[in-house]
């Protein structure tokens, strides 16, 4: 998002068509936020987000940020979340889940989720997390952040892709040299730095470096 006026474009994915038009009409109440899409499976997702990419090559179509359940038939939600993690990393997913647990809570993060929400909280946090992420944070409810914070976040919170992409970073690699040699655009590379920073909670070259050095089990 490059101005606070940019419309917010919302991918639901729920395989409870009454979960999907709960959000639709609390989300479509709210100004700059738009729902372009509803799946019920990881199946309808990936499809819909090719349609979204045939009629617009650059991706000026594809949702800013996906709502997610964890439980669907066929592909789960966490491996779905990677794979987008993987093949669309400009899309920010938060997780709506009935799972509290710590383990549920970390896998979503480390798959790539840059939120998560028990389903039981109230619609506001759905839209206060939404903003959250769409300015560049993560976002957590309570009782994840409380779970986390039991644990070693972040060092544990980064992707493999993430930590690929860390390592080249602390060997003083240009984006160009790091996307020539995980075979990826300069563009994704660039996100991935992004959600690094976000996750780590750090700034700038030197403070990368240092973080890998201190954390040379990464």
């Amino acid at each position: 998002m490059t101005q606070a006026s940019d419309t917010i474009r919302l991918l639901l994915i729920d395989d409870h068509p009454l979960v999907r038009d709960g959000l639709r009409l609390r989300l479509e109440t709210v100004p700059r936020l738009e729902v372009i899409g509803e799946a019920a499976n990881a199946t309808a997702a990936l499809a819909f987000l090719q349609e979204c990419l045939a009629g617009h090559p650059q991706g000026n179509t594809l949702p800013h940020l996906i709502l997610m359940d964890l439980n669907m038939p066929g592909m789960g939600g966490l491996a779905l979340t990677a794979q987008l993690h993987e093949q669309y990393p400009q899309i920010a997913v938060l997780v709506l889940s009935m799972h509290d647990s710590a383990e549920y809570i970390v896998q979503a993060v480390k798959a790539g989720a840059r939120g998560y929400l028990l389903k039981d909280e109230p619609a506001q946090e759905i839209v206060t997390a939404i903003h959250a992420i769409m300015a560049g944070r993560m976002y957590f409810s309570a009782s994840a952040t409380i779970h986390l914070s039991e644990t070693n976040a972040p060092a544990i919170l980064l992707t493999q892709r993430e930590r690929d992409v860390l390592r080249h970073i602390a060997r003083g690699h240009a984006n160009k040299q790091i996307a020539q040699d995980l075979n990826l655009s300069v563009r994704t590379i660039e996100t991935h730095r992004l959600n690094i920073k976000r996750k780590l909670n750090i700034e700038g070259q030197a403070e990368l470096i240092k973080y890998v050095v201190e954390h040379r089990n990464l």
